[in-house]
């Protein structure tokens, strides 16, 4: 229905992927290229991209684009502090929030931040401490919903605990409480407790305002993109030395459990979507 509705008025969307890959092998862009051709046949939606290479080109998109989607990628976020490229990153986050905060202008710019990107917005909007894990977390983890996590609607149809790809050096912990209200920010859900262990859990999504949120795992990864990751025989070693062979194992066996990685694949971008689509119609009915 909601397409249908969109349609009429717009007949396609147009949404800006922006690539913090910096050239590197990656089963991420494939994922969500994947996934909003998936959507745009589903919902009948004629749906085109443009994608920014924004760590080697320092390209950024203008304010054109219906939906932004900012991708994982390698590397420390904590060591591109002061470089040109986090700085025009930064620079083109703060139109965005200039953009929405505009009252002329009542249809509202919808971004997602995925992992590398969802702890440089942590950085950018000062919400919380980035910092670097004790080990790598890689693998197939379940998170654990807030109750502000149970009414989001990115997060709808998830049960709790949902199971996602998580793979990561560096953590976003210590939440600033005061700062939270300041933006109307809500914390959505955090990793799997673990009482024998005396660490701090690390946040795994956030929504930042009404038009911006973001996730520590990878919402678009798929089981096919992350069985071939997980074969690689690097992969394959790092994972057989840190956790056993039967951990690797029982990786495998996850990503192809229907209501583990598949279920998380098929509802949170899809269900983001939907919300900025939603979001359009109305400013537009």
């Amino acid at each position: 229905m909601f397409a249908g509705m969109y349609m009429s008025d717009k007949r396609q969307l147009h949404i800006a992927i922006l690539d913090l890959y910096e050239g590197q092998p990656n089963q991420g862009m494939r994922c969500i290229r994947e996934l909003l051709t998936q959507f745009g046949h589903a919902n009948q939606l004629q749906i085109t991209w443009d994608e920014f290479d924004v760590r080697l080109k320092h390209e950024l998109p203008d304010l054109s684009y219906d939906i932004y989607i900012s991708s994982g990628g390698p590397g420390s976020p904590l060591d591109s502090e002061g470089s040109e490229w986090e700085n025009l990153y930064f620079n083109w986050l703060q139109s965005v929030e200039d953009y929405n905060s505009a009252a002329h202008n009542p249809v509202k710019k919808n971004v997602l931040f995925i992992c590398h990107s969802f702890q440089l917005a942590c950085r950018y909007f000062k919400i919380a401490e980035v910092g670097k894990r004790k080990s790598t977390a890689f693998g197939v983890f379940p998170v654990h919903m807030l109750e502000s996590g149970k009414d989001e609607p990115v997060f709808a149809g998830l049960h709790d605990p949902f199971y996602c790809v998580d793979s990561r050096d560096y953590q976003v912990i210590k939440p600033d409480s005061q700062r939270l209200r300041q933006l109307g920010a809500t914390l959505l859900a955090i990793e799997k407790e673990r009482p024998h262990v005396p660490l701090e859990r690390a946040i795994m999504a956030i929504r930042f305002n009404k038009h911006m949120i973001g996730t520590q795992f990878h919402p678009e990864a798929d089981a096919s993109g992350m069985s071939i990751y997980l074969q690689r025989e690097d992969k394959k070693q790092t994972v057989i030395e840190n956790h056993g062979f039967e951990k690797w194992e029982s990786m495998i066996e996850q990503l192809n459990d229907p209501d583990k990685i598949l279920y998380t694949y098929s509802h949170v971008i899809p269900n983001f979507l939907k919300q900025s689509i939603d979001n359009l119609i109305a400013v537009e009915a």
